[in-house]
C-alpha cells in the first residue's frame, strides 16, 4: 500500500483545531465548576445550611419515597411534586412564597403552614431543614 504524504501545513492546522477544541472543553468544565461552586455557596449563605449534608438527611427522612429529587439515589416517588428545579419556582406547596425562610419552615412544620396538606410532619430539625433547603436551592 502506498503511503500518502500529508502536507505539514495541514498537520499544523489539524493540531490547531484539536488544541482549540481542547481549550474550549477545559474552559467549559472550568466555568461549570465555578458556577456550581458559586451556586452552592449562595445556597448555604441564604439558608445557613450545608449542601453536602442534604442527600443523607433526605434519604434518612425518606423524602424520596414521595418526591423525585435530582441527585438522590432512589428518590423517585410520585406522591409529592417533583423537586427538580424547585430553586427556580416562585411558590412552594401551591402558593407559599419560595424563599429560604418559608422553605425551612415548610420542611419542619408543613401542617402548621398548610393544614391538611399531603406533606406530613416528619420531625425535621431546624439544622436538618436548613441543610435540606441548601441542597434543594443548590440544585438548579
Amino acid at each position: 500500500m502506498r503511503k500518502r504524504h500529508v502536507p505539514s501545513t495541514l498537520m499544523f492546522l489539524a493540531a490547531l483545531v484539536l488544541l482549540a477544541i481542547a481549550a474550549a472543553g477545559i474552559g467549559g468544565v472550568t466555568l461549570y465548576l465555578q458556577n456550581r461552586g458559586q451556586t452552592q455557596a449562595r445556597a448555604e449563605a441564604i439558608t445557613g445550611g450545608k449542601v453536602a449534608n442534604g442527600p443523607a438527611l433526605m434519604a434518612g427522612y425518606g423524602c424520596g419515597s414521595c418526591h423525585i429529587i435530582p441527585g438522590i439515589t432512589g428518590a423517585n416517588g410520585k406522591v409529592g411534586p417533583d423537586l427538580s428545579g424547585i430553586s427556580k419556582r416562585t411558590t412552594i406547596a401551591g402558593s407559599l412564597p419560595n424563599d429560604p425562610k418559608t422553605m425551612i419552615l415548610w420542611l419542619q412544620h408543613p401542617q402548621a403552614l398548610r393544614p391538611g396538606s399531603g406533606m406530613p410532619e416528619m420531625g425535621v430539625t431546624d439544622a436538618a431543614a436548613r441543610d435540606i433547603a441548601a441542597y434543594l436551592y443548590a440544585r438548579s
